[in-house]
């Protein structure tokens, strides 16, 4: 949707996000801080860029370590904002979508609550030992101390425009903040940009692998911030699309939603209908029946990786062994 006729706002609102962070840059408020480290990853724009595989990934090589690790998340979408351990057979609409297939895809401990802080003091109490935070979604969170800020920058964030006329939340200046910056390995050219705004933080790359078994021909649809990104990564392993239906990110499906997937998989010849893993997470088991009742359902897996784990894996070991 164009909102170019909210441009005349950008200022109020960039006024008013800047306001903000000077406030917690001038140490005016002090920002909670909980006893372990806290490793935020977050992004510049409103929707996805990648954050969600990256805290999977990251949960993984820290388990591999040895260092236990939990995550911290508001749990966008779910219908409750108290704190509450996700239970990896519940629901997205009690536990959010992405907490839900986090804790589904790493075992460790995904703690969820409008107040971060307050999830991290529960997940501390209940582990005698110490561990490391990871905090999703966090970098405009400044409400909780971190120790180490993980930015996952997409291309598109440098052609958008801030809230409300664009999707950034914060101007690419705010780069300066991070600690690390992730850009996937076919935007490594976007480095040079972030360089000339005088940006000096370290780019770690990422590497993206979309594992499907689909068979063509195959109906795709998704509720994702970056749809295109998902059809192109189907078409590039071979998947025929006969149709794709695209919903706004964290959709939550209704009977006419299947309804229609089910018409476009009956209409158009497919043999299969593919989405993706946090899609799936949001569909009710009844959806889920209706829809391999008349095609093969899968989801497509996205698996990712840095360039150098190890170093990463050192550089966030050395923030549990300072703490």
């Amino acid at each position: 949707m164009n909102r170019d006729f909210l441009a005349p706002l950008v200022p109020l609102y960039r006024a008013a996000f800047a306001a903000k962070n000077v406030v917690y840059d001038r140490t005016w408020r002090t920002p909670d801080r909980l006893s372990w480290p806290v490793v935020s990853v977050g992004n510049l724009s409103v929707g996805g860029s990648g954050k969600t595989p990256l805290v999977i990934r990251l949960a993984q090589l820290l388990s591999a370590a040895g260092v236990h690790v939990d995550v911290l998340s508001r749990g966008y979408g779910r219908t409750s904002s108290d704190v509450a351990r996700v239970n990896s057979a519940g629901s997205a609409e009690l536990f959010g979508d992405e907490p839900l297939l986090i804790s589904q895809k790493t075992g460790v401990p995904v703690y969820v609550g409008a107040s971060r802080y307050a999830a991290g003091l529960q997940a501390e109490r209940e582990f005698s030992g110490t561990g490391v935070h990871l905090l999703d979604d966090g970098f405009q969170h400044r409400k909780l101390a971190r120790d180490f800020d993980i930015v996952v920058v997409h291309a598109s964030d440098f052609e958008q425009q801030l809230l409300p006329a664009g999707r950034l939340r914060e101007p690419l200046s705010s780069l300066r903040r991070a600690s690390a910056i992730v850009l996937r390995s076919e935007d490594a050219a976007l480095e040079e940009k972030i360089r000339q705004r005088g940006i000096r933080s370290p780019v770690w790359l990422q590497h993206r692998r979309l594992l499907v078994e689909a068979q063509s021909p195959a109906v795709a649809f998704c509720g994702i911030a970056h749809d295109q990104d998902f059809y192109s990564a189907l078409k590039t392993n071979g998947v025929e699309l006969t149709a794709t239906r695209s919903f706004r990110d964290h959709h939550r499906y209704a009977d006419f939603d299947i309804d229609t997937i089910v018409h476009l998989c009956q209409t158009t010849g497919a043999k299969v209908c593919v989405t993706t893993e946090k899609d799936l997470v949001r569909l009710s088991p009844e959806h889920r029946a209706k829809i391999a009742s008349v095609v093969h359902l899968e989801a497509a897996r996205l698996e990712v990786s840095l360039t150098d784990e190890p170093a990463v894996v050192r550089q966030l070991l050395a923030l549990h062994v300072r703490k």
